[in-house]
This record gives structure tokens, sequence and C-alpha cells, in this order.
């Protein structure tokens, strides 16, 4: 495997931050939609987005980027995506957008450890201690014991699974093929599966709610996008504590959106967790620019 530069390393850790973004905005519209919705039709509305935005983006180069080399790789990382964003989205009817996302976000470290598994990437100490030190803070922000405990806090944990599981098969496919045809057949799947489904949970959409769907997809494709991006330029498990980023952004859309506060402990967590892949980036770039 081809060692990234400095600055793809910046640029990927960039597109991951700028992914998260646009994710926990979905997942913030998405909450208000679950309310009202039923699950199934958001989480249609999210990959049916996708694949229209793709097709109209790549045109006349569609049977181009319809071409691939790893057709079960790409059903693999579309089922995964689908259980995550089904997992996820599901959640959102029972938990808080900012404990759904601090529970989703033990995903880095499944990401770390199965990139060195998988993908034959290193495990240094510092790596280790950047994840850990992350992890601590999550732990503070979710407090094992509290209400955030419920066996619906099952349906988040499952989404970390599935996530982690998808971001190695995106860096694994990112590596040889075009981002389009990753988006193409990563939300293909998900469509498939959920309008199958449709029929026995569709509700007419009220007209003041068309703009939240459509939305749904647009931010969904455009994470998407960055995510692959990311992952194609920086190692896995580099860009794995940036991840615990998306519970300070869930927190600030739930005070936004849902006046939902975070308290004392919760900020405390958060900055550990910041703290933490600030630390990773600057001590990878360190050791990089000495190798150079």
């Amino acid at each position: 495997m081809q060692t990234p530069t400095d600055a793809s390393t910046r640029k990927g850790i960039l597109l991951m931050l700028a992914a998260l973004l646009l994710f926990t905005a979905m997942d913030a519209l998405a909450k208000g939609l679950v309310q009202d919705y039923p699950t199934t039709q958001v989480i249609w509305a999210r990959f049916a987005g996708q694949v229209l935005l793709v097709l109209v983006i790549v045109n006349r180069a569609l049977p181009t980027i319809a071409r691939t080399r790893h057709p079960w790789l790409h059903l693999l990382r579309s089922a995964t995506q689908l259980g995550a964003t089904g997992f996820f989205f599901a959640s959102l009817a029972y938990i808080g957008l900012a404990e759904s996302t601090a529970l989703a976000d033990i995903n880095p470290v499944l990401i770390t450890l199965g990139a060195a598994i998988f993908l034959g990437e290193k495990l240094g100490p510092r790596r280790i201690a950047g994840v850990l030190a992350a992890m601590v803070g999550a732990m503070i922000i979710i407090r094992p014991g509290a209400d955030v405990f419920t066996p619906a806090a099952l349906l988040p944990l499952g989404c970390a699974v599935s996530y982690a599981a998808s971001a190695l098969l995106t860096r694994k496919v990112g590596m040889t093929e075009s981002p389009w045809t990753a988006m193409l057949y990563g939300a293909l799947f998900g469509m498939i599966v959920t309008t199958a489904l449709l029929p026995g949970a569709w509700q007419p959409i009220a007209p003041h709610d068309i703009w939240r769907f459509v939305t749904v997809g647009c931010l969904g494709t455009a994470a998407q996008i960055c995510l692959i991006r990311a992952f194609s330029m920086t190692e896995a498990s580099i860009l794995a504590p940036f991840g615990y980023a998306g519970i300070l952004l869930a927190t600030v859309w739930g005070i936004v959106l849902y006046d939902e506060w975070p308290d004392l402990l919760t900020l405390v967590g958060a900055a550990i967790i910041v703290a933490s892949g600030l630390y990773i980036w600057h001590r990878e770039t360190q050791l990089r620019r000495g190798q150079g």
C-alpha cells in the first residue's frame, strides 16, 4: 500500500470533517422526520436521493461509471451502509441525537482495529493512545448506567458495527475505482430494499415536509462523496479518531433544532475527544516529516 503524503493526509482529514458535518445535518433532519413518518420511508429518501443525484451528475458517463471489478465488494459495502443508516435512523425515534451519535461513535475504535487486521495498516502506540483517549471522552458523554442505556441503545451500536465495516470497504474500493462508482452502488442496494418495503410503510408526505425529504437525500449524497474521497487518500486508522467530532456536531444540531442542551460532563467528554483527534494528527504529521 502506498504511504499517504502529508498533503493528502491533511486533505483526507478535512474531507472527513466535511462528511461529518453533512452527515450530522442529515441525521438532525431525519430525527424530525421519523417522529412523523415511518423510518423505512425516511431511509428510502436517503438512498433514492443519492441514486437519482448520481445518475444526473454522471449523465452520459453512466456506462463507464457502472463498470466495476469488485461487484461483490460493492454489494457488501452497500448492505453495510443500509445497516448503518437503518439502525441509526431507527434509534432517533427513541434516543436523543447527541446520545445516539455518542453510542454510534464507538466505530472509530472498530475502524482502527479493522484497518490493522484487514488492511495491514500499522497500529502504533500513538494511534492506540489517541483512540483510547477518545473512547474515554465518549464514555464520559454516554455515562454507562444512565438512562441512555435502554434496549434502543442497541440500535446505534448496530450502526457503529455497520459503519466500521462500510468505512473499511470504502477504503478498499476507493483506492482502485472511481468515487462515482462507489456512490452509485453504495446507494443502489439500500434503494432497492427500501423500495420493496415501501408499499407497506408509505405515508403521504405533507407539502411542507417535501423539502426535508429532498434535503436528506442531498446531504447524504454530499457526505458520502466526501467520505469516499477521504478514505481513498488517507489511512483509515488516521481518520478514525476524527470520527468522534460527530458527537460535537450532533450536539450543536440538537441545540439548534431541538433545544437539547448538553450538560457539563458532555462538554468535558467532547473536549477530550477533540483533543485526542488533534493530538494524533499532530504526531502523525511530525512522524511523516521526520521520515521525509
